[in-house]
């Protein structure tokens, strides 16, 4: 979660990626939480990224993240689709910013489709950008 390039990408990410207590903080909180289903996605027994639901607004959301040396191999895609019959909460929402059109394929792939836009603070840009809303019902 270093990489400059996914980091503006993914748009919605810690404030500072780089303060390992705050990540290590973040992750104790959630993976504490009994609402909160994470997974870790491995490639060959190498970890390759994450994938989980959380809640917002009593909603399910889908957050996941591919490292940049394993994107465009349809590991995002899989992982999805296994989680996806793991977790069978329905409707199940994501978030990508506007701009995040390999996030919207990976999406589009697995069925969920755009139901609105928001606007959010961005902190990977320092800015309000588009969040692009996705439901898979």
């Amino acid at each position: 979660m270093q990489d400059k390039d996914s980091l503006w990408q993914a748009a919605f990410t810690s404030k500072d990626p780089t303060d390992l207590t705050a990540h290590t903080e973040h992750w104790k909180k959630n993976l504490s939480n009994p609402e909160v289903l994470m997974r870790t996605i491995l490639v060959d027994d190498h970890v390759v990224g994450n994938i989980g639901r959380y809640f917002m607004d009593g909603v399910p959301q889908l957050t996941y993240w591919i490292g940049s040396e394993y994107k465009n191999q349809g590991i995002a895609s899989l992982a999805i689709q296994q989680f996806l019959s793991l977790d069978t909460q329905r409707p199940m929402e994501a978030r990508t910013a506007f701009d995040n059109l390999a996030s919207a394929r990976v999406l589009e792939k697995n069925g969920f489709v755009s139901i609105g836009t928001d606007t959010y603070f961005a902190n990977a840009r320092n800015a309000e950008i588009v969040e692009t809303i996705w439901r898979l019902v």
